[in-house]
């Protein structure tokens, strides 16, 4: 009997504010993110959609979800890793995102990469 495949897409994220394209004073602060996927399972997988929770300082909640990421649908064999950039909106200086990304694999087998909560922030200034 085969050992069952596994399927594990492993999440980092980057995260950077960008003080050029905020404007505090408008409450609109501009973070700029990379995620680097790994695919640390054993069977090839395509990314096929994704769905982020955005959460600001002030509780407000906005859900994106979409086809792949940055007009792509990377398809990774094991060991593989696939990096991109993109970036958020707040309406605040401090946010959190979270989420996931729907795959599947060259098998058939549907399954979720979450990705673990991170947080947008203004670098912290010192006196």
């Amino acid at each position: 009997m085969n050992p069952k495949p596994s399927y594990t897409i492993d999440v980092q994220v980057e995260t950077r504010f960008v003080p050029d394209q905020s404007k505090p004073h408008d409450n609109r602060y501009v973070f700029a993110y990379t995620v680097t996927l790994h695919n640390a399972g054993d069977v090839p997988a395509r990314l096929l959609t994704r769905h982020w929770v955005i959460t600001d300082a002030n509780g407000k909640v906005e859900e994106v979800r979409g086809e792949g990421v940055v007009g792509e649908q990377p398809w990774m064999r094991p060991g593989d890793r696939y990096q991109y950039s993109s970036g958020a909106v707040l309406d605040t200086a401090v946010g959190t995102m979270q989420g996931s990304y729907q795959m599947l694999a060259d098998d058939g087998t549907r399954f979720d990469a979450p990705i673990a909560p991170f947080t947008l922030s203004i670098p912290r200034t010192l006196h």
